[in-house]
């Protein structure tokens, strides 16, 4: 009997450090619905697949809702502010419910990611469009969807409901904007006037594209947001103003054909209305960085507009503006931008205690309490590529893209030293076992060699000492240093090259033990096991390569991910490592048995850094998409076995939902059909179904053969009933 080996489960303990991701808009919500003050307004955000509620004030989070795996892409509000509309980008939409927190309604209708969403004036319906084109119009009170409309070429942009009439009018990419009678579910109008793409509604014309627009809820006050990242302000005028602003333009149009030649019979064609007379300018806003959505607010009666901007760098801002005065100013009132960081993460460290979490990105280092997710210390560096924390965990050292190593007092929250150490981007640093010092690989062909000092700065303290560095040793190479690392023996020092290859040199005397050669592109990563036995590297060849260190042959190569793999790691006292990539995921490995024993999914960017705790209980990971997320061991058993089965079975339902739709028997194409779509639980009910109706013939089947026995044979004896009825 061959006994299967089993393995202890990794899972999603909690991701951080994201403020609001860029695929969804940003809504304000009643704070009175969060148990906050009347005149509280909060930010509603996405995070990827979670919903943050901000308070922008305080630059905390209220609430949290957890959604599934995939990234949110449009959120949605009722007008009484019951509900909130989360579309995601498989397609499927949830409705939260704000009183409580939890979602008990999940619609699945769009093929792929849901673009838009808009509940009507009541709140009893929800119009969604996709990027599949197909607009469909859902019921909230039954939890149904009602039709499907799909007149559009392109990706739906916008919906709206008509107040006054069952009408909703949609806008889209193939430049059209359709009028729908929700009565009889057909478009009645279609305007052709865009030469470009309809990105939303608007009968306006800017010299730039326009990518958003929002109305205030009195109606007063419009927004648009064009792609030069200006926020502009117009407010709607009256009509009793538009009435005064054309008799004006009357009298001087009168007066001007007096004083020439001209006839006086072409009144109606100098004063005709134009938007010009609807809409006035208020304010043009600028912010620190582009904005990506916004949202307004203005109190009943209130003088003053509230804007919500998400930012392009992870940052939200409430702005707030005066409507009255000449010439309005902009305050910046409220932001959130401390938990997170403004670029991706590129480098990321564990404390010996795997209490702290150092990340690093283009702007800043950030320390984080892992059990907590909070941001505890920022502090201003320069692009950090590599990282670590000092014996003790009171001082973080980091490599930038400048070629300088700087050193940080964590306490203190300050910069140290800075220490022109290299010509090149300082892409890797490794600690040496003993803890004295630590190896720098950069891009300007060199690794050098580093020992941890004291020193007296009259600067930092007249009474102590602080922490420096002395430069012992430099190691020259033929080609840019990519990565180091040290052997936990200390015997051995693995440098990656841009040659493809990995050289062995001994640490001591430095001379040159072997080389690994085998990747058809550079090796980005690198570990040793903790036995010293075992070396295993990364490429941008997308294979894993594991190989003895006595010898330098090759174990195994595994095809290891499907884009270039960014960092890899082994959990320590063991065989098993972790590896990250551009493909989005995490995976584990046996290096042992040269299996993957799990794949961890999450991330939605190139995922660029990981750290792996020194009991392996937890590892924390960095990506593009600025989120940091941490993954936690369970005492869960893992089959290998039965994780491919679940893969296989993962596969076939993603398979499924890309098929194409049955065509129905004597269904017309008509602009309005039926509001669903395949899936794997429809696929399954629809067997489930088909099972039950085959029982049922068999039975009846039965049924009339035992009456027909009966009449021949008073004493004949009936069928047995199946057992599952």
């Amino acid at each position: 009997m061959v006994l299967t080996k089993s393995y202890l489960r990794y899972e999603a303990s909690g991701c951080f450090g994201i403020v609001g991701s860029l695929k969804a808009n940003v809504l304000f919500v009643d704070g009175k619905r969060f148990g906050q003050k009347n005149t509280t307004r909060l930010a509603v955000c996405a995070a990827l697949q979670d919903i943050v509620v901000w308070d922008t004030r305080k630059q905390e989070k209220v609430c949290v809702l957890k959604g599934g795996k995939y990234e949110i892409t449009a959120m949605a509000i009722d007008g009484q502010q019951n509900n909130l509309a989360v579309g995601y980008d498989d397609g499927t939409i949830k409705i939260w419910s704000l009183t409580d927190g939890t979602s008990q309604v999940t619609f699945s209708g769009h093929k792929s990611a849901v673009s838009v969403l808009q509940f009507d004036y009541s709140g009893g319906l929800l119009a969604s469009g996709g990027r599949d084109t197909d607009v469909i119009v859902w019921d909230i009170v039954s939890e149904t969807g009602l039709y499907r409309f799909n007149g559009h070429k392109g990706m739906v942009t916008q919906c709206y409901f008509l107040k006054s009439k069952n009408i909703l009018i949609t806008s889209s990419k193939d430049m059209f904007v359709k009028m729908w009678d929700l009565d009889t579910q057909h478009c009645f109008l279609t305007l052709v006037g865009h030469r470009s793409e309809a990105n939303r509604m608007s009968l306006l014309t800017w010299a730039h594209i326009v990518s958003s627009i929002a109305v205030s809820q009195t109606g007063q006050v419009l927004g648009c947001l064009g792609n030069d990242s200006q926020l502009e302000l117009f407010r709607i005028a009256s009509e009793e103003e538009i009435n005064k602003t054309l008799q004006k333009r009357l009298k001087k149009t009168l007066k001007k054909q007096r004083k020439g030649d001209k006839p006086q019979d072409v009144q109606e064609q100098t004063v005709k209305r134009s938007v010009d007379d609807e809409l006035v300018r208020i304010f043009t806003l600028k912010s620190s960085a582009r904005i990506k959505a916004f949202d307004l607010y203005q109190q009943e009666g209130g003088t003053n507009i509230k804007l919500l901007l998400l930012l392009q760098n992870n940052a939200i801002e409430v702005h707030e503006i005066p409507m009255k005065g000449s010439i309005p100013k902009s305050t910046l009132t409220e932001f959130v931008k401390r938990p997170g960081h403004r670029s991706d993460i590129r480098t990321l460290s564990l404390s010996s205690d795997a209490m702290c979490v150092l990340s690093g990105s283009q702007e800043s280092i950030k320390v984080w309490n892992r059990e907590t997710r909070q941001c505890i210390r920022t502090m201003e560096t320069g692009y950090a590529l590599s990282s670590f924390f000092v014996p003790g965990d009171k001082h973080v050292i980091v490599g930038t893209k400048e070629g300088k190593i700087e050193i940080f007092d964590i306490a203190a929250g300050c910069l140290l030293e800075t220490v022109d150490a290299h010509n090149g981007p300082v892409w890797s640093l490794s600690l040496a076992s003993d803890k004295r010092g630590f190896v720098s690989g950069s891009g300007d062909c060199c690794a050098k060699f580093w020992e941890f000092e004291l020193v007296t700065d009259e600067n930092y303290s007249k009474s102590s000492k602080r922490l420096s560095i002395a430069h012992v040793q430099t190691l020259k190479l033929k080609e840019e240093v990519l990565c180091v690392k040290y052997s936990p023996n200390q015997k051995f020092l693995a440098v990656s090259l841009l040659d493809c290859t990995v050289k062995v040199f001994f640490a001591d005397t430095l001379k040159f033990f072997l080389s690994l050669y085998g990747h058809k592109l550079p090796v980005m990563a690198l570990d040793i096991s903790s036995d010293s036995t075992l070396i295993v590297t990364g490429s941008a060849d997308k294979n894993i390569k594991i190989w003895g260190l006595d010898f330098g042959d090759c174990h195994k190569s595994i095809f290891g991910h499907d884009d270039s793999i960014m960092s890899l790691q082994f959990i320590s006292n063991t065989h098993y490592f972790m590896s990250v990539s551009k493909d989005r995921t995490l995976k584990y490995w046996d290096a042992d048995k040269f299996e993957q024993i799990m794949v961890l999914q999450g991330h939605q960017g190139e995922v660029w850094c990981l750290a792996v705790s020194p009991n392996g209980e937890f590892v924390v990971t960095g990506s593009h998409d600025r989120s940091l997320r941490l993954w936690e061991r369970t005492d869960e058993p893992l089959i290998i076995e039965e994780e491919r089965e679940q893969e296989r079975e993962a596969a076939y339902e993603q398979t499924l939902a890309q098929e194409p739709e049955a065509v129905i028997p004597g269904e017309s194409e008509s602009e309005a059909k039926k509001a669903g779509k395949k899936t794997m639980e429809s696929v399954k009910a629809a067997e489930q179904l088909m099972e039950a109706i085959e029982l049922f013939r068999e039975e009846t089947a039965k049924m009339v053969d035992y009456q027909a026995a009966l009449k021949s044979n008073p004493k004949a004896v009936s069928h047995p009933v199946n057992p599952i009825l």
